[in-house]
């Protein structure tokens, strides 16, 4: 099957659905109950430790590298010093015990055991299968990490490393687009689809002082207008990022097949709407703010 075969954006909407069921447990008490029992009881270092833990032991640099719009300072004030409360290993094992806590909670045991749930981890773990290590680093970290046994722990992973594969790649495009990263979430924003500012502040480690300088920047290039909206010029960019994004991320879902991407985009959605109703997620964490 070719890349030809599907919608352009088909591999984008599928991602969309796989991408909310993996974030649902950053937003879980259950990672901060589960990561607290092995030490790490700081919000922010939770998240550090729980998505960096896949790369080993690694400093704040690496990890500012990986994650690309979190401020360095925020970073460096808990890594590398969170692997002294508990080493990689043990975050690893944390982080899949919430994940399985977060969607049994979220889903329900009947979803859970589904015959759906099983299709939907077959189906996300072959695409898996069309990722690529190379100047992918979360993602081929990931990649190294054992297959879960039940099909919903299988799922999350697979939902895992095709959520790092497309992230990975689309720093490259964001970087490319000449954008840093607090430049990249101010215009995220912007589209209405991103995190609002007060989200940005408390967990990103920026201020407003300097979201305004970067919203000053992207006025000087003429991507943001005097009231901080998207001009034709900045929504042109982003629009070619994300294209450029599905690009750089298209084999996974070029070796689904279309007919995969359809029933996969089904049933992550199906999953990824349970969750979503469920309460997963702050109500405020989308929008302009």
């Amino acid at each position: 099957m070719t890349t030809a075969a599907l919608e352009p954006r088909a591999g984008r909407r599928c991602h969309n659905a796989l991408n909310t069921l993996h974030a649902t447990h950053y937003f879980s008490p259950d990672l901060g109950r589960e990561l607290g029992a092995v030490g790490i009881t700081d919000p922010r270092a939770v998240n550090f430790a729980a998505r960096a833990a896949a790369l080993g032991p690694v400093g704040a640099g690496a990890v500012t590298a990986a994650f690309y719009n979190y401020k360095h300072e925020l970073v460096a004030r808990h890594v590398p010093a969170v692997w002294r409360s508990a080493a990689p290993e043990q975050v690893l094992a944390a982080r899949l015990r919430a994940a399985d806590a977060t969607l049994r909670r979220l889903l329900g045991e009947e979803t859970v055991a589904s015959p759906e749930m099983a299709e939907a981890a077959q189906l996300a773990l072959r695409a898996a299968e069309g990722c690529a290590r190379p100047a992918r680093p979360l993602y081929s970290a990931h990649a190294d990490l054992p297959v879960p046994d039940e099909p919903h722990l299988a799922l999350w992973h697979a939902a895992t490393l095709l959520r790092e594969h497309r992230g990975d790649g689309h720093l490259a495009a964001l970087t490319a687009a000449q954008l840093d990263g607090l430049e990249a979430l101010v215009t995220h924003t912007a589209t209405g689809k991103g995190m609002t500012p007060k989200w940005v502040f408390s967990t990103r480690g920026w201020t407003r002082e300097e979201w305004d300088a970067a919203v000053a920047r992207l006025r000087e290039r003429g991507l943001l207008d005097g009231a901080g909206e998207l001009t034709e010029r900045g929504v042109a960019l982003r629009e070619e990022i994300e294209r450029e994004t599905d690009r750089l991320d298209a084999a996974p879902y070029a070796r689904l097949g279309a007919e995969g991407v359809a029933r996969l985009t089904e049933l992550a959605g199906g999953f990824a709407r349970t969750a979503a109703y469920a309460g997963a997620f702050p109500a405020d964490l989308l929008g302009k703010g």
